[in-house]
């Protein structure tokens, strides 16, 4: 798992609108992390879709809001030995 920040145009996700969400949003900006899974041209959105929505509609306005912070799920390129449970510690 990789967090990091996506330009909202390389994931794939479904518009769903909710307003409520959108003036949070505004207000305090993404506070949970979008969950995507890499595809080859970019992400596909597994879990964020209105708050995705909502970031796209308020970087009409402001460029700042096409940044999202995501979670990919599934990309291990990070992962050590210890993940795959290969470790000394056994606490």
């Amino acid at each position: 798992m990789i967090n990091k920040k996506v330009h909202i145009s390389k994931i794939h996700y479904i518009t769903i609108e909710d307003k409520e969400l959108l003036d949070s949003i505004a207000k305090r900006g993404v506070a949970i992390a979008v969950q995507v899974n890499a595809l080859e041209d970019g992400y596909e959105c597994i879990d964020g879709n209105k708050r995705l929505t909502a970031c796209a509609i308020l970087a009409q306005q402001n460029d700042k809001y096409a940044m999202v912070p995501v979670m990919i799920l599934n990309d291990y390129s990070k992962a050590g030995s210890a993940f795959w449970g290969n470790t000394q510690n056994k606490h």
